[in-house]
C-alpha cells in the first residue's frame, strides 16, 4: 500500500492512529494524538476509515498482491509409476528390417540376416559399455530364424541373461536380455 506524508492512519494490531510525518522505506514515523513520534513498519499501517475512505481503501489496494498472498501453493504433480512398469525395459531394440534400412530390395536373406544380427551384436555391446540392465530385442514371430540366431548370439556372453519378454507389451516376438554388471563378459 502506498502511504505518503499526512495521510490519516492507524495500526493493524494496536488502538494507534495518527499522522504520517516521515517516511523512509518500510519505516513509518507516525504521530500520534498525544503528540509523540512513533515507528511502525509499513506492513503495520493502514489508512484510517473515515466517511468515504472504505471505497478509496477498495480502489487504492493492490488486488494482485492479495491474491498473490492468499494463493494457495499447489503441489507438483508427480505421476506414480506402477511397480511392474518400473522394472520394465527402456532400452527397445526393433530388428524388423525396414527399420534398419531404407529399402531391402536386393538384399538376399543371408544379407538381411546378417544386418540384423550386427545391429543385436552392435546394441548389445553399446549397453554393455553404457551399463543398460535391460534391453528387449523386437524381432517378431516369422519363422523363428532370426530369434534362433540372436539365442545363440546371446549365449556367447557370460553375463547375459536371455528369455522371453512380456507377452502384453510385445507378443510373441521380442526378447528380453539382462545385461549383469558383476560378470565378466
Amino acid at each position: 500500500m502506498k502511504f505518503k506524508i499526512g495521510d490519516s492512519v492507524e495500526t493493524i494490531d494496536d488502538d494507534i492512529s495518527g499522522i504520517i510525518t516521515k517516511i523512509s522505506e518500510n519505516t513509518i514515523t507516525v504521530e500520534d494524538s498525544d503528540g509523540f513520534d512513533l515507528q511502525f513498519d509499513a506492513k503495520e499501517l493502514m489508512i484510517a476509515a473515515s466517511g468515504n475512505s472504505f471505497a478509496n481503501a477498495i480502489y487504492d489496494t493492490d488486488i494482485e498482491a492479495v491474491k498473490r498472498e492468499k494463493e494457495i501453493k499447489k503441489r507438483k504433480n508427480v505421476t506414480a509409476v506402477k511397480p511392474k512398469e518400473r522394472h520394465t525395459p527402456k532400452f527397445e531394440v526393433d530388428l524388423h528390417i525396414h527399420h534398419l534400412t531404407k529399402s531391402s530390395r536386393g538384399m538376399s536373406n543371408f544379407e538381411m540376416l546378417n544386418l540384423q544380427l550386427d545391429t543385436a551384436r552392435g546394441q548389445l555391446e553399446f549397453a554393455m559399455r553404457k551399463r543398460i540392465p535391460k534391453i528387449v530385442f523386437i524381432h517378431g514371430v516369422g519363422e523363428g530364424v532370426l530369434r534362433q540366431e540372436l539365442e545363440s548370439l546371446f549365449g556367447r556372453y557370460n553375463n547375459v541373461q536371455f528369455y522371453d519378454a512380456d507377452y502384453k507389451t510385445y507378443g510373441l516376438g521380442a526378447t528380453e536380455v539382462r545385461i549383469l554388471q558383476n560378470v565378466e563378459p
